[in-house]
C-alpha cells in the first residue's frame, strides 16, 4: 500500500510528509520538453542529480502524448519516468500540462486544438481570438479533469514506491493582452450575479463594504469591483477551473496538488502578465474558488526574491518555490526559503543546464516574451554552492526540525544591496553579522545561528563575518572556550580545524557555506 505524502501542521509550521517522515525537498525543474526523450533524462540529468545533491525532480506530463487520441491513454513517458525516479531513488513533482501552460492552450491534444467550435478559444474585446481556451469551456475543462484522473489513477496504481510527492495542476494560467474573455459565454457569465461565496471572501479581504454592495443598483462584476472586475473575474474562472480537474484528481488519489504563478510585473496592468492567474492581488480569489489546492506556488526570476517568498509564505499558503532564478545567489534564496520560511521545495527552473559542460541560455525572444531577468540566468558558481546547501541542509535536518519555530534558530540575508547587515539577539549573547559586498558568481549573504545552549553556538553561513557581544548593560567581554570550523557528515559534526588564533577574532565565512561551532565564556 503506498504511503501517500501530505502536508501536516507541525507545531504550527505546514511541513511535508514523504513516506511518513519530514521531507524537505531539495529540487529542480527540467526545461519543458526534456520529458519527451527518457534516454536523455537518463543521460543528462538522473545520472547526474547527485552532483547537486538533489532529492527531487520536477518534471513535466504533456496532455497531448497521454491522451493522443480521444479517450486513448499513452502512459509510456509517465512510467519511464516512475521507473527512473525509483531506480535513481528520487522523487518526483510532477507538472500537469493541460489545458493551459504559460497563459496559453499548447500542450493540448490534436485533437481538441483542432476542434475550435467544441472548445472554443479566449476572445480579446473586439472578437480577436487567442491561443487560449477559454476557462469558461466546460466541455475542455470536464476533458482534462478526466485525463487527470485517468493520470492520478495510474500513478496510485503504478507507483509502489510512493516516487511521485505532489502534482501541480496546470502552468501559469491566465490570460495575456486582455484583462478577461469577451467570447460570448464569458459575456453571459459576466453579466451573471457575482456568486455567494466569492462576495463573502471579497468582504473578508477587505474588498467591499457590504453596506455599499447592498446600495448598488444591479451588484454585477462590474458594479461590485468595479476597474478590478474583469481581472477578478478571470481568477474566478480560471480557479473554479482548476478546482474542478484538481479535486477530480484528488478522489482518485489524494497527493498534494498546488498552482504555481506567473508573477506580477511591470507595467503591472492586468494582461501585461497572465490576467487571472493568482497573483498576490488575486490569492484571495484563488482561495476561495479552489480550496482543494495545497498552496500557490510562485514562480520567481525577479530580483527581488526575498519579498516574494515574504507575500507567499502565509497561514494559508505553505511556501512552495518550483521555478526560481539559477545564478550563484539562488544557493542563498535556498537556504533562507528552507531555513526562514520553512519551504515545502525550492527548485531552480531548467536544472540540467548546471551539468552541462557549455553554458546554455534560453533564446533572448524567449526571456523578453516571458519578462525573465537575464541574470538570473547566469551559472557561474551555481552548480558548487548550490549543492553545498543542499547536502549541508540534509545533513542538519534534524537539527533544523529540533529548533525551527522557536527562538533559537535566526536566520538572516542580504535582501538588498545596501544593507551592511544585521543584528541577532539571543539568551545571553548577541551576534552581529556583516554582509560582504555581491560580487559576480557568488552567492548573497544568508545564514542562520543556532543558539544550542546558554553558551554554545552553532553558525551557518556564506559571505558574512559574525562577532559575539554580551547583552547590553553587561559589560564583560566575550571569548571562546573553543571555536571549531568544520562541517557536518552523516549527520554528525566533523572539526575541521580548531580555532584559537587570529580567527576567534571574527568568524569569517566565504563563497561555500561554512559552518563554525563555538563555546563562549564571559570575563
Amino acid at each position: 500500500m503506498n504511503v501517500i505524502s501530505e502536508i501536516k501542521s507541525d507545531r504550527g509550521i505546514p511541513t511535508l510528509y514523504v513516506d511518513g517522515q519530514p521531507f524537505q525537498a531539495f529540487a529542480g525543474e527540467v526545461h519543458n520538453s526534456a520529458a519527451y526523450d527518457p534516454e536523455t533524462m537518463e543521460k543528462e540529468i538522473w545520472q547526474k542529480m547527485d552532483q547537486s545533491h538533489l532529492n527531487t525532480l520536477i518534471v513535466p506530463v504533456y496532455w497531448e502524448t497521454l491522451e493522443p487520441e480521444e479517450g486513448r491513454y499513452d502512459f509510456a513517458l509517465v512510467d519511464a519516468l516512475l521507473e527512473q525516479a525509483a531506480r535513481y531513488e528520487k522523487k518526483l513533482i510532477l507538472l500537469w500540462f493541460g489545458l493551459w501552460k504559460n497563459a496559453e492552450s499548447a500542450y493540448v491534444p490534436a485533437w481538441m486544438k483542432t476542434d475550435t467550435e467544441t472548445y472554443f478559444r479566449v476572445e480579446m474585446y473586439g472578437g480577436e481570438r487567442l491561443n487560449t481556451i477559454s476557462p469558461l469551456c466546460m466541455a475542455a475543462v470536464e476533458k482534462d479533469a478526466a485525463a487527470f484522473t485517468r493520470l492520478m489513477a495510474h500513478i496510485r496504481e503504478r507507483d509502489r514506491n510512493s516516487t511521485v510527492i505532489m502534482t501541480q495542476v496546470e502552468n501559469e494560467v491566465g490570460l495575456l493582452g486582455t484583462e478577461r474573455d469577451y467570447c460570448p459565454q464569458a459575456e453571459k457569465a459576466f453579466a451573471e450575479a457575482v456568486p455567494d461565496c466569492l462576495l463573502a471572501a471579497a468582504e473578508q479581504a477587505g474588498w467591499i463594504c457590504r453596506e455599499e454592495m447592498n446600495a448598488a443598483e444591479k451588484p454585477g462584476w462590474a458594479e461590485i469591483f468595479s476597474e478590478d472586475a474583469g481581472e477578478i473575474f478571470s481568477a474566478w474562472c480560471f480557479g473554479s477551473a482548476l478546482e474542478k480537474i484538481a479535486s477530480a484528481g484528488r478522489k482518485e488519489y489524494p497527493l498534494p496538488c498546488y498552482a504555481n504563478v506567473w508573477l506580477k510585473q511591470f507595467p503591472w496592468y492586468a494582461g501585461s502578465y497572465p490576467s487571472g492567474g493568482p497573483v498576490e492581488d488575486m490569492l484571495w480569489v484563488w482561495k476561495a474558488a479552489a480550496p482543494s489546492l495545497c498552496t500557490i506556488a510562485p514562480d520567481i526570476y525577479v530580483p527581488y526574491v526575498a519579498d516574494v517568498m515574504e507575500t507567499y509564505s502565509r497561514p494559508d499558503n505553505p511556501l512552495l518555490i518550483p521555478e526560481v532564478r539559477k545564478d550563484a545567489v539562488t544557493a542563498s534564496y535556498a537556504f533562507y526559503a528552507f531555513m526562514n520560511h520553512h519551504v515545502l521545495c525550492y527548485a531552480p527552473f531548467g536544472v540540467e543546464d548546471l551539468w552541462q559542460e557549455e553554458e546554455v541560455q534560453l533564446p533572448a525572444e524567449v526571456m523578453d516574451a516571458l519578462k525573465l531577468d537575464p541574470l538570473s540566468f547566469d551559472l557561474s558558481g551555481t552548480k558548487e554552492t548550490l549543492g553545498e546547501v543542499y547536502r549541508l541542509l540534509g545533513e542538519i535536518q534534524p537539527l533544523y526540525l529540533k529548533y525551527r519555530g522557536t527562538p533559537h534558530l535566526k536566520c538572516f540575508l542580504k535582501k538588498t544591496a545596501g544593507e551592511q547587515g544585521c543584528y541577532l539577539k539571543f539568551g545571553s549573547y548577541d551576534a552581529e553579522i556583516q554582509y560582504f559586498p555581491q560580487t559576480a558568481g557568488a552567492p548573497a549573504s544568508a545564514g542562520a545561528v543556532f543558539e544550542l545552549d546558554e553558551n554554545r553556538f552553532l553558525i551557518i553561513g556564506m559571505m558574512c563575518s559574525v562577532k559575539f557581544y554580551t547583552k547590553p548593560g553587561d559589560h564583560r567581554k566575550v571569548d571562546f572556550l573553543r571555536k571549531e570550523a568544520g562541517t557536518f557528515r552523516d549527520g554528525e559534526w566533523v572539526c575541521g580545524q580548531r580555532q584559537n588564533g587570529d580567527e576567534k577574532i571574527v568568524t569569517m565565512m566565504y563563497n561555500m557555506p561554512g559552518c563554525v561551532k563555538t563555546e563562549m565564556f564571559k570575563y
